[in-house]
């Protein structure tokens, strides 16, 4: 079995964990080892040579207890229906987390959309929605951009969807440009999620942050957001990494320098730019596994999922993790850190960011009301901040690690909402006692 097929089982075995710290039925939890609803599409794509290419989607709804499904959908050669689950049932527990009034659900494409033009990435999109648009809905199931999918893809999906219900229809896509309905504030909002918990750690822990080391892998969107808002602060950036590799620089990296240099060459190089001019540093180059074992005060994977592992936790030296990326600490490698006594701030709490600042987009759009971005963040930090400090309390006061704590926080959540439509303990009594 690949990782890709391990992953959901591996994803409900978090679970377990954590019912001894919760209060949930039974029946509820259940109900959440398995989806809702999956759905596998084929998706016909007529190519710019003219030749017809078949592309496998899927979409899947874990939990829609709390409300519509919610999550992103993205475009990977490495997609795998377990690897949806997984990631729809994260959605779930981190809407939960969050306090959304949302639901789990994910989407993919088996494709590697750096090999298609955007003529043709364009017609995959489109296509892709037609084959799923019973399946979304404003008040059904709402996704939003993932790996390799960005607001210009969320645009032409909720145009492509508009077209097909002959309605203008914002609020079924979140994550879209500004001009179309998306909300400001969205596109850092992932890393400036997970910055929030950072400072809140920063805060409950005295730090300097100009003493913290900091290593980012995954140079993408969030990555690359969390890494310039912490060094605006003054952490620390001594190595970031991408797909191709990673560079390690002791004194730390202008990191402004790198994201410019990353836009404009879409290559990771180490450099300083002062005004027009930029020039190339010295800087060691890594790949991302020994970025991960570097000898650092906080890492930050904010990559793909199962980048620390059984194998390799054991030689990870940061005490403190936060988690950008979804699902990329395995439950063997939670144990061995969590035996070393390294804090985690797991994914469903520490990258929520982006799914909150996706609720304020479809409330925006349902409204139709636009937020200030003063709005937006000071929003968004009030939620960071508040379910932070629910998780880390209940880590505290149980003497648990922290993602047991998010998952029981989570549990807590759903189990009450699903209780109240009655289980097997409400049911058993129906004959000897009235409702």
């Amino acid at each position: 079995m690949s990782d890709n097929e391990h992953l959901f089982q591996d994803a409900i075995r978090r679970l377990d964990r954590a019912l001894q710290h919760a209060n949930i039925d039974p029946e509820a939890v259940e109900r959440l080892k398995f989806p809702k609803q999956v759905l596998q599409v084929s998706i016909p794509v007529r190519m710019d040579d003219g030749s017809l290419r078949i592309f496998t989607g899927y979409r899947v709804r874990h939990d829609d207890t709390l409300g519509p499904t919610k999550g992103g959908i993205r475009y990977h050669p490495g997609v795998h229906l377990s690897e949806v689950q997984a990631l729809a049932f994260w959605m779930t527990c981190k809407c939960a987390v969050a306090g959304l009034p949302f639901g789990g659900g994910k989407g993919g494409v088996i494709v590697d959309p750096k090999e298609l033009s955007r003529m043709e990435l364009e017609r995959l999109t489109r296509a892709f929605v037609a084959q799923i648009a019973d399946f979304i809905g404003p008040e059904t199931d709402v996704p939003a951009p993932d790996v390799y999918t960005n607001a210009m893809i969320m645009g032409w999906m909720m145009d492509e969807y508009s077209k097909i219900h002959r309605v203008h229809s914002p609020s079924v896509i979140t994550g879209k440009p500004v001009p179309l309905g998306g909300s400001l504030g969205r596109e850092d909002a992932t890393g400036r999620g997970a910055y929030l918990c950072v400072k809140e750690l920063e805060r409950r822990r005295g730090w300097q942050p100009a003493e913290v080391r900091v290593a980012v892998q995954g140079f993408g969107n969030a990555g690359q957001h969390v890494a310039r808002l912490l060094h605006a602060d003054g952490y620390r950036i001594v190595a970031v990494s991408d797909s191709r590799g990673g560079i390690f620089k002791p004194e730390g990296f202008d990191i402004p320098s790198l994201i410019r240099g990353k836009h404009e060459t879409r290559q990771l190089r180490a450099m300083y730019c002062a005004g027009s001019v930029c020039e190339i540093v010295d800087a060691a180059s890594i790949s991302n596994q020994e970025l991960l074992e570097l000898d650092v005060d906080l890492l930050i994977p904010a990559a793909l999922e199962n980048q620390i592992t059984g194998e390799n936790a054991g030689r990870i030296q940061a005490p403190v993790i936060i988690e950008v990326a979804n699902g990329p600490i395995t439950g063997d490698a939670d144990e061995v850190l969590n035996r070393k006594g390294t804090l985690v701030v797991p994914d469903i709490l520490a990258n929520a960011g982006g799914v909150t600042v996706s609720y304020f987009e479809w409330v925006q759009n349902r409204a139709g009301y636009s937020w200030t971005l003063d709005e937006v963040r000071e929003r968004l930090r009030e939620i960071m901040s508040r379910q932070f400090g629910v998780v880390h309390d209940l880590m505290q006061e149980k003497q648990i690690d922290m993602r047991t704590a998010a998952y029981s926080v989570a549990l807590n959540r759903l189990g009450a909402a699903i209780s109240s439509l009655g289980t097997g303990r409400f049911f058993a009594g129906a004959d000897t006692e009235r409702t």
